[in-house]
């Protein structure tokens, strides 16, 4: 059996600490609310810019309907990880770190840009330092059920 794949009920090797019944770790909670915090910014942002494309304030009319849904199909990225972070599902950590990482040049644009962005952009460099410090702590692995490099290995020996 693959390191991806999980057991079937009932089948001897139940050792995965993601399938364990205790309790989530509060790390894994903070990491999935902030995960699920960005989701909603970029719906919102999104919305706005296709409010504004919509109602042919923004400009360019075409470039901004198409930029908002395209900020409104990118919430669902953070969405479905904070999901999965809740549930305890092992590949939600991925896209949850891709989203951290992605959001950090954002930031940086918008603390350049001066201005009422300034603020904006503290908020999501805290957010997404926070996260990804969250998200690759060991409890939060561990919860998860991820093994590191050559554990996966060790554990098939045994």
């Amino acid at each position: 059996m693959s390191s991806e794949q999980k057991p079937v009920s009932g089948t001897a090797d139940t050792t995965d600490p993601a399938d364990t019944a205790g309790p989530r770790p509060r790390r894994l909670t903070y990491a999935a609310a902030l995960s699920a915090l960005e989701a909603l910014a970029l719906v919102v942002g999104g919305a706005w810019m296709l409010v504004l494309g919509v109602t042919g304030e923004g400009g360019d009319r075409q470039q901004a309907v198409t930029g908002g849904i395209t900020v409104l199909v990118l919430a669902l990225l953070p969405l479905l990880a904070a999901r999965g972070l809740l549930l305890r599902r092992g590949w939600s950590r991925g896209p949850a770190v891709i989203t951290q990482i992605m959001a950090l040049p954002v930031a940086y644009s918008l603390l350049k840009s001066g201005g009422a962005a300034v603020p904006a952009g503290i908020a999501l460099t805290a957010v997404a330092v926070a996260s990804l410090v969250l998200l690759v702590h060991p409890a939060t692995t561990q919860a998860l059920g991820i093994r590191g490099p050559g554990r996966a290995q060790e554990s098939d020996q045994r």
